[in-house]
């Protein structure tokens, strides 16, 4: 029940467990496991999935078999398969698989500490190849969207102002992304600052581009920044199966908001996702036999809402 609140009727998820959640494993997780973890993602009515990245081996060896996966999963018709772009070799790289993927992410930190920690170079480098970045995919037919991590708060510099996160949100969208998600990289936002964002983002970037929100739930505040980011009339989502996920930097910024946790609630609410929640939750239990270990989601340990009595 949505209480008559004025929330979408739908919203749209975006699943990157295959990648944002891999990536962070400390284990290399075998390539046909991915490959049968995506391939059961992609039948849940899931309509968007982060597939893999293409970043250099040395640094995030976790991802290193990017072609093989793509070059393996069997993905259903009208399924859209992602991958992220750290720059232009990385687009190079991917362009020699174009037929295999419908989009590219390209990201960056709205900060300049996380952004060198994290890539080693200045927001201002970044963004210059990241417009080069995404003319380049756009000529090769592909949908671009941009990820600004640190976008509610860094844990090197403390506060991130508004202003300069929505500058570089319009920075983006003028060189041709599609759309823009908002990343609380480390779980630093909480649901006000969520709310004033989002209506500060739609009133700045109007109807040009997709707006979209990601949230972790290092400090377990994710869901509810999930439900300010609806009343602000954002109606698209990033999470990962099973809450994997996190950070590289810094230490203890844990996984991102549970699919099935968000799905859950969305349904809970009225709001329609397309999405299967128990096949999502068959596709959680299955990483977590591949990884060996619980996972956090808290309705793949509790189950969906049963409404039916009991006698």
């Amino acid at each position: 029940m949505t209480g008559g609140r004025n929330f979408p009727a739908s919203a749209a998820i975006r699943e990157v467990g295959p990648r944002d959640g891999f990536q962070n494993e400390p284990e290399t997780i075998a390539t046909a496991d991915k490959v049968a973890l995506i391939d059961r993602l992609a039948r849940t009515g899931i309509a968007r999935i982060e597939v893999t990245s293409f970043v250099r081996a040395a640094v995030i060896p976790q991802l290193a078999d990017a072609r093989e996966v793509l070059t393996a999963i069997d993905v259903p018709a009208g399924v859209a398969r992602s991958v992220l772009i750290p720059n232009e070799r990385g687009l190079d790289n991917a362009l020699e698989l174009r037929e295999r993927y419908e989009e590219v992410g390209v990201f960056l930190s709205a900060s300049e500490e996380h952004n060198r920690r994290n890539v080693n170079r200045s927001v201002d480098e970044s963004l210059a190849e990241l417009e080069r970045v995404i003319g380049r995919a756009r000529e090769a037919g592909l949908r671009v969207e941009a990820i600004i991590s640190t976008s509610f708060g860094c844990p090197y510099e403390g506060v991130v102002a508004r202003a300069r996160v929505l500058a570089i949100a319009r920075r983006l969208a003028d060189a041709g992304a599609a759309e823009i998600a908002f990343g609380d990289t480390t779980g630093m936002a909480n649901p006000v600052q969520v709310r004033a964002h989002f209506e500060a983002a739609a009133a700045a970037l109007g109807g040009n581009v997709q707006l979209t929100a990601h949230f972790h739930n290092t400090r377990g505040q994710g869901l509810a920044n999930v439900l300010a980011a609806l009343e602000a009339g954002c109606a698209s989502f990033e999470s990962s199966f099973g809450e994997l996920g996190g950070c590289p930097v810094p230490a203890g910024a844990t996984g991102n908001i549970a699919s099935e946790d968000l799905v859950s609630m969305l349904h809970e609410m009225g709001i329609e996702t397309g999405i299967d929640l128990d096949a999502l939750l068959g596709a959680a239990r299955a990483a977590q036999t591949v990884l060996g270990r619980p996972l956090g989601s808290h309705t793949l340990v509790a189950g969906p809402v049963d409404w039916e009595p009991r006698g």
